[in-house]
């Protein structure tokens, strides 16, 4: 199949994007990676009066530590550029061994974990572990800026916070706490194929070896934060 008519505007800056995004609302939908919007654009499940081309701003891509020691990664972001940083299996263990498990190399070439999250699947990987670190999001519109705790930024299955004039441009995870240990597994038929079910979990223990905090997002049920605290 192929996609409805829709108007193509290559963004050459973040706020000319905005803009766009201001005007057009949900009329408009940003392409950064394209290996979650193409599909429904081809099924004709999502047809918007313009597309606008985000993968000019690479002032968007990247991982950098904030002076809080958290660690934030641009939007644009490719899967790839993730898996191969040292920073990422280092500071991020739970993330580095959540991203072989994201499809084919050929997909984490180009798909981008902003555009990832955006979309919101409860079949994918990044909202489980975004979760499981009680990271944050941060949305921007051409008239604001704001940091949306991940618990709040999934609302349900491929539904987010996101204001229709808004566009995510960062994500922030927080240095690992001390005595904390986490896990990632997931269940597929074949290797990339969406899966049955995963899960992505973070605990911390106390100063004398109990419970302190755990998170356990489960998929692919809706992406809700299951969070608990105590022995």
């Amino acid at each position: 199949m192929k996609p409805a008519p829709f108007k193509y505007i290559a963004a050459c800056s973040l706020e000319q994007a905005l803009a766009l995004k201001a005007e057009y609302g949900e009329d408009g939908r940003f392409l950064a990676g394209g290996q979650s919007l193409v599909p429904t654009l081809n099924f004709r499940l999502t047809q918007p009066e313009v597309l606008i081309d985000i993968n000019p701003l690479t002032m968007c891509a990247g991982v950098q530590r904030a002076p809080s020691g958290a660690l934030r990664i641009g939007a644009l972001t490719r899967y790839r550029e993730l898996e191969r940083d040292p920073a990422t299996a280092r500071d991020l263990p739970l993330m580095h061994e959540a991203l072989p498990h994201i499809a084919h190399p050929q997909i984490r070439n180009r798909g981008t974990i902003g555009g990832n999250l955006a979309h919101a699947d409860p079949a994918s990987e990044m909202p489980a572990v975004v979760l499981a670190l009680a990271g944050k999001l941060r949305a921007q519109s051409q008239h604001r800026e704001r940091w949306i705790a991940a618990s709040d930024f999934f609302v349900g299955a491929l539904t987010t916070a996101l204001e229709p004039d808004e566009m995510l441009t960062e994500v922030e995870l927080p240095p690992l706490p001390p005595r904390s240990g986490m896990s990632f597994m997931e269940v597929a038929r074949r290797r990339g194929d969406f899966a049955l079910i995963g899960v992505a979990c973070s605990v911390q223990l106390d100063e004398a070896g109990h419970g302190r905090r755990s998170r356990l997002p489960t998929r692919p049920a809706p992406i809700r934060d299951r969070s608990s605290t105590g022995g």
